[in-house]
């Protein structure tokens, strides 16, 4: 990566072999990849670094409602995303014998509700998206920005594997801790917002009966639930546990560490959660982390911008992050092309456009986040749900951000056959 056959240093830019402008993604989940697509669609030379050696697998459920769906529509992607999908029927809500006390059906809301229509692996939707654009895309994995300097024309870039490109536009799509916005805006501690719960989830085998229903023992008592669901694989399931947690002192890189906080926290639980428990040590998939938004009064610096968590976090309690994420791609994408790819006014109007509907999700995280709270003589009363002010908050957060047709842009034509894919960094 980097460096053509004469030795030199490659540089990727405006009107390079005629095309459109060089544009690095930092992170191939969903958002970098979604960013991508459009992107490339837009006619810019995209290349995309992904510190993981692959893509991960597995991960939690993701949902899309509302106009995130007409964004996978419009992406041409929504047979192949609902192939893909868990198919889950609905939840049941149960007690610690495991008695059924509420149900939700996917199909409530018009598939908007609790259970939503289009609700994927988070690994599967990443699979699907890398796919999707691998072709037309140069995707660098084992490598990072270690460094980058920008001035009116463009930024210089150096990789960990000890590369140095200059691209026209860069973009942070790295996730909540995202390593570039804290290179260029400044330590983590001063966007995150700890919403006091942890987050964690893993694959088991399904070993509990699961068959398209999931299932979620809540515990108002202590602020703790435990959660399975069915996915596609009917030999596997997903579980996830959720506990209070005022302040997160473990290493999010520390997975032993990791571990043992959450069979700490969640002795005693009771229902299915030590059977669950018991393959702890044996999943390849686990994950654990704060609940946490990121806020931030701008998402861009001169040619650096930043998208879904790494911008906006909404946080899981919300539900919307995937959907924040791909509405994102797909405004950012087509506000720099309409700009001409002038980033001051592209970034402008990106920001313009999603702020609302960014507010409104991460409003209902911190409002989820609330009502999970240990009941206490300094706690706030949990929300009503049943308000019509929590149902037009909710219409806002689903479909509250106008999708512009950008199809009238100038751009360049894909080009023929597969860009140079560079060599695996360290």
């Amino acid at each position: 990566m980097g460096v053509d056959d004469s030795g030199r240093e490659r540089t990727v830019g405006t009107g390079e072999r005629g095309r459109g402008p060089g544009v690095l993604v930092a992170g191939a989940s969903i958002a970098g990849p979604a960013l991508a697509h459009w992107l490339r669609r837009w006619g810019a030379e995209v290349t995309v670094v992904e510190r993981a050696p692959e893509l991960r697998p597995g991960g939690q459920a993701v949902d899309a409602r509302g106009v995130a769906r007409e964004v996978i529509r419009r992406m041409g992607l929504d047979a192949t995303v609902r192939a893909a999908c868990t198919d889950t029927a609905g939840a049941h809500t149960v007690d610690a014998d495991g008695r059924v006390l509420e149900t939700f059906r996917a199909d409530d809301d018009g598939g908007d509700g609790f259970v939503a229509d289009i609700e994927i692996l988070r690994g599967d939707l990443s699979r699907l998206l890398h796919d999707d654009t691998r072709d037309g895309v140069e995707y660098v994995f084992g490598d990072r920005i270690a460094g980058l300097t920008q001035d009116a024309a463009g930024v210089d870039v150096v990789f960990a594997g000890g590369d140095r490109r200059r691209f026209d536009l860069v973009v942070g799509a790295d996730g909540l801790h995202s390593p570039l916005r804290a290179l260029v805006f400044g330590p983590h501690e001063r966007f995150l917002r700890h919403l006091g719960h942890v987050l964690a989830f893993y694959s088991v085998p399904n070993e509990f009966g699961l068959d398209r229903w999931l299932l979620e023992l809540q515990d108002r008592e202590s602020g703790r639930s435990a959660l399975l669901r069915p996915v596609q694989d009917a030999t596997r399931a997903m579980s996830m546990f959720s506990f209070p947690a005022a302040g997160f002192d473990v290493d999010h890189r520390d997975v032993a560490a990791q571990k043992r906080l959450l069979r700490e926290r969640m002795a005693g639980l009771g229902w299915l959660v030590p059977d669950i428990l018991a393959h702890l040590d044996d999943t390849p998939d686990f994950y654990l982390d704060q609940v946490a938004q990121v806020v931030m009064d701008r998402w861009s610096s001169g040619r650096v911008g930043l998208l879904g968590d790494a911008a906006f976090s909404s946080s899981p309690m919300s539900g919307q992050g995937t959907g924040l994420a791909l509405v994102g791609a797909y405004v950012l994408a087509g506000e720099l092309a309409a700009a001409g790819w002038d980033p001051g006014t592209g970034f402008a109007r990106y920001e313009a456009r999603m702020r609302a509907f960014v507010e409104a999700n991460q409003e209902i995280g911190r409002l989820n986040a609330r009502s999970r709270d240990v009941p206490g003589p300094d706690t706030e009363p949990p929300p009503d749900f049943t308000g019509e002010w929590f149902t037009e908050l909710v219409g806002r957060a689903i479909n509250g951000v106008e999708l512009p047709d950008y199809t009238g842009v100038p751009h360049a034509a894909a080009p023929a056959g597969p860009p140079t894919v560079s060599p695996t960094g360290p």
